[in-house]
């Protein structure tokens, strides 16, 4: 069943054109990591924290955004961005990222101590794109499968082509270097009753990824376990939100499910098929992977064939 999602009024049609590559291919890790909702949820709300964490990005969206009137809405179409970025095709994932790009040259502000701060200074670009790689990437690490260090940085590599359209200039090469840019800006963080509230938002909204309030609060306590400990102290979040092994077991259980189970109308199935793989093919044993891929042939791009 194909399907057409939008993102700010424009159609992306993730099974069309036939053959338009995307910036990642379906033999990458991206592809492996951006299908499984369990790793987003985790650790999209995570890499949210770690925004949060610094006053000028926390303002920027509170202040800026639909977050506090519609937190479902904006998370969907914050995740459909992902989404064209990692499986949509290339020039639908151009014009979705300058779309974001221009949204964002309006917002600029003052945080509550009145330090001045605009949505694309560099430094503010370099963090939300490195929370989030190192977010989606360590919560499908701990919660889905585990991922060798080759394959870490594989990932980090794969997403430097679409960090480097946002504007991004300090990419991420490992584990490491999202540490140290952290260690950099750690001086700034600070507690704020707005983590808080985003974190009840997300527990208590049932829209939230249609799950019960129970496992939307494992998820939650999911998130905030991913934090290196000294981020968690920084943002007073208290034994409230410590990860019981049972929890920890369910959510595991769950992400393992998520793993072998299409979704035949959802971005990550719709791109197989545009690319001429079987809409199961990322759902497929990594052997049975394999061996479509030695024989496969990508189509020819339908989009490039028009233009010439």
């Amino acid at each position: 069943m194909q399907k057409i999602d939008s993102y700010l009024g424009w159609k992306v049609d993730f099974a069309d054109p036939p053959g338009a590559p995307a910036f990642c291919g379906p033999d990458s890790i991206s592809w492996r990591v951006f299908k499984n909702p369990v790793a987003l949820g985790i650790g999209g709300v995570a890499a949210v924290l770690l925004e949060f964490a610094d006053a000028r990005i926390r303002s920027g969206v509170w202040d800026h955004s639909t977050y506090k009137q519609d937190p479902i809405g904006r998370s969907q179409r914050t995740g459909m961005a992902a989404m064209v970025g990692v499986y949509g095709p290339q020039a639908a994932a151009r014009r979705v990222i300058q779309g974001v790009t221009n949204m964002h040259a309006r917002v600029q502000g003052e945080t509550p101590s009145g330090e001045a701060y605009k949505a694309l200074d560099v430094e503010l670009l370099d963090w939300v794109s490195a929370t989030a790689g190192w977010g989606f990437l360590t919560a499908y690490d701990r919660f889905v499968a585990k991922l060798t260090e080759e394959e870490k940085r594989r990932c980090y590599a794969e997403q430097a082509p679409v960090a480097r359209l946002y504007g991004v200039q300090t990419l991420l090469h490992s584990d490491a270097d999202f540490m140290a840019m952290l260690e950099r800006l750690a001086p700034r963080f600070e507690p704020h009753p707005i983590v808080g509230e985003f974190l009840d938002i997300f527990q208590s909204s049932p829209g939230a990824i249609g799950l019960p309030k129970s496992l939307r609060r494992a998820l939650a306590q999911a998130s905030v376990s991913l934090l290196p400990p000294s981020v968690r102290t920084r943002l007073e979040l208290g034994p409230d939100y410590d990860l019981s092994p049972f929890a920890a077991h369910a959510l595991r259980g769950l992400g393992a499910l998520a793993e072998r189970i299409p979704i035949p109308s959802a971005p990550p199935s719709q791109a197989c098929l545009r690319l001429g793989l079987p809409a199961d093919f990322l759902y497929r044993s990594r052997s049975a992977q394999r061996r479509l891929l030695a024989g496969w042939t990508p189509p020819r791009d339908a989009s490039a064939v028009a233009a010439e």
